[in-house]
């Protein structure tokens, strides 16, 4: 699913490459004690290891280790059972050691992939590594004219930097990609993805070159926080490089920050390369010794997996590869499906999963997860459309108000009065009625006057003040009439 943009000297290939940065999911830091939880007040959060004082040494979080290593085994990588941690040697306003804790010539997790599912089918992603490092905290900017805030909260976070080969080629399959990442990590729940809180974002390197020739200069977009920006400064970039270099000049090897306001990148800084940050072992920190016994013990507890969970849709819930993938894609959507899905009809949960519910969540702005709405509360509808007690459409035209009450099914539908009326006997009453008020209509269709059936039907409906089941009307008003 290559993306070419039309130059004037023809077309141009992108090639790109995304370094994912997750933050774990974990009560504590890295290398102190200190509370990860979001939205304290400003350096509330903080420790001595934290603040970068003097004498005060880190002590590896097992927990961020073996989360890690979960990871790396959810995207088909090798774990290495010695690892190391350096030194990076880089000035961070906000990160008080006046270096970050990063791994470099030996990651705890080595080559793995992902399998996106493009519209020409499934294409594989080579995952080059994933390390462990420490976030840095926050610099405020816009609270004092003069002066720059800082906020550690963030400092000493772990953040697990999983980085890509250059195979991804469009700004959709960048999309899929983090998408399909972001799911695997939700799912074993190493990382709980939310880009609004920049615990997944993205540094995203794109270069542009003619078809089969070598790769180009590329540029790095730094910290990325949504999968629709990702798509956006891909673009924009793409388009920037190509207007350059048939401008007759070269691209710069640089950092760029992606401006969402103006859709555009701006130049951040210049590029520095692995010797620039002086890259050392970190002396206060041994290797990381991880035995066999460990990595197959963690191996055993994962849980089943995005495509194993899919396969498994699509079999047993015969639903379509769609279906499946977009159930799959949200761990709490898919365990939300099975509860709502059970003793049920698939395609119908399906349907009002994916699209009733879907556009509902998509019109307010908030993710299932978020909501209020339970299994309980759709599988209580669900369960009057299958009875025939309400009609599909009725229950559409009730579905927003449903949810945003907070009655059950059995209460919603008794205040608003619109049960059908099922009962065989009932119906055949009502239709008997309009069949004796009409003779000559009755008669009319009888001698071939087919299209008066919809005629019967609309009147039961009427004299039954909309509640009257069509289906039931349908067949027994055929068969009387026949």
């Amino acid at each position: 699913m290559s993306f070419f943009i039309e130059g004037d000297t023809g077309k141009w290939e992108v090639v790109l490459g995304l370094e994912v940065h997750a933050q774990i999911k974990s009560n504590s830091k890295l290398f102190s004690t200190a509370s990860t939880e979001w939205g304290g007040d400003p350096n509330t959060h903080v420790e001595l290891v934290d603040c970068g004082m003097p004498g005060a040494l880190p002590v590896i979080n097992e927990f961020c280790v073996n989360q890690a290593i979960l990871t790396g085994l959810s995207i088909n990588a090798k774990i290495n059972e010695k690892s190391i941690f350096d030194r990076k040697n880089y000035f961070y306003p906000d990160l008080p050691q006046g270096y970050q804790i990063s791994q470099f010539e030996f990651p705890i997790v080595g080559n793995g992939f992902l399998m996106i599912q493009t519209k020409e089918g499934e294409k594989r992603i080579g995952i080059t590594r994933l390390h462990l490092e420490q976030d840095a905290g926050k610099s405020i900017h816009d609270q004092d004219i003069k002066n720059t805030l800082i906020d550690l909260n963030r400092s000493g976070c772990a953040l697990m930097e999983i980085v890509s080969e250059p195979d991804l080629r469009s700004p959709e399959e960048a999309a899929l990609y983090v998408k399909k990442l972001r799911s695997i990590l939700r799912c074993i729940g190493s990382c709980d993805g939310n880009m609004e809180k920049g615990n997944l974002r993205a540094d995203v390197n794109v270069s542009v070159r003619k078809p089969d020739s070598e790769m180009g200069t590329r540029c790095e977009i730094k910290n990325v926080n949504s999968i629709k920006f990702i798509q956006k400064a891909i673009e924009y970039e793409a388009r920037r490089q190509v207007e350059i270099i048939e401008s007759g000049k070269k691209i710069i090897q640089e950092t760029r920050l992606f401006d969402p306001n103006k859709g555009e990148t701006r130049s951040m800084r210049g590029k520095e390369e692995s010797h620039d940050y002086r890259y050392f072992p970190d002396p206060d920190l041994p290797p990381l010794i991880i035995s066999k016994e460990k990595i197959e013990e963690l191996k055993r507890s994962l849980p089943e997996l995005p495509d194993e969970k899919k396969s498994r849709f699509i079999s047993e819930y015969s639903l379509t590869d769609y279906d499946a993938e977009v159930l799959t894609d949200d761990q709490y959507v898919s365990d939300f499906f099975e509860e709502v899905v059970k003793n049920r009809d698939s395609k119908l949960v399906v349907s009002w999963i994916s699209v009733e519910l879907f556009s509902y969540l998509k019109k307010n702005s908030i993710e299932l997860s978020e909501s209020k709405i339970t299994s309980k509360k759709i599988a209580g509808l669900l369960d009057y459309i299958i009875s025939g007690k309400i009609s599909n459409r009725q229950a559409k035209e009730l579905f927003e108000p449903y949810l945003k009450s907070n009655l059950e099914a059995k209460d919603f539908i008794e205040k608003m009065g619109v049960e059908q009326v099922s009962d065989e006997g009932e119906v055949e009453g009502l239709i008997n009625r309009v069949l004796q008020e009409n003779p000559k209509m009755v008669e009319d269709y009888k001698n071939g006057k087919d299209k008066l059936f919809g005629f019967f039907v609309g009147q039961v409906m009427k004299e039954s003040k909309g509640k009257a089941n069509p289906q039931v009307v349908n067949k027994i008003l055929k068969d009387k009439l026949t």
